[in-house]
């Protein structure tokens, strides 16, 4: 088992209900593509301070479970995956960093 840790940074502010339903959808794209194990997704903890660092702050983490790399990067190229991220890129700007890795725990 893998993991894949993305580390989502939303350009600008969103509001709560559209955060929201950021983490549904690309949550839902994930199992559509009948790759992932799980997804877990949850919101960026902010403390006070931290916009003064310069480095990536998220506005949220997708962190998924895969049975292998294979399997991540047969994922990367499901339809469903690519038509979530195209309809989020064109209504608010992100960046992701990410990491694979095996579990933490």
């Amino acid at each position: 088992m893998i993991t894949h840790t993305m580390i989502v940074s939303f350009d600008q502010p969103l509001p709560d209900s559209e955060l929201d339903q950021y983490l549904s959808d690309i949550k839902q794209a994930m199992l559509a593509t009948r790759f992932a194990e799980s997804v877990q997704t949850r919101r960026h903890l902010p403390i006070p301070g931290e916009d003064a660092i310069p480095a990536l702050i998220a506005t949220a983490i997708v962190q998924v479970t895969l049975a292998d790399l294979d399997t991540l990067a047969k994922s990367f190229t499901a339809p469903e995956l690519h038509e979530v991220i195209e309809r989020w890129q064109a209504r608010h700007s992100y960046r992701v960093a990410w990491a694979n890795h095996e579990s933490l725990s």
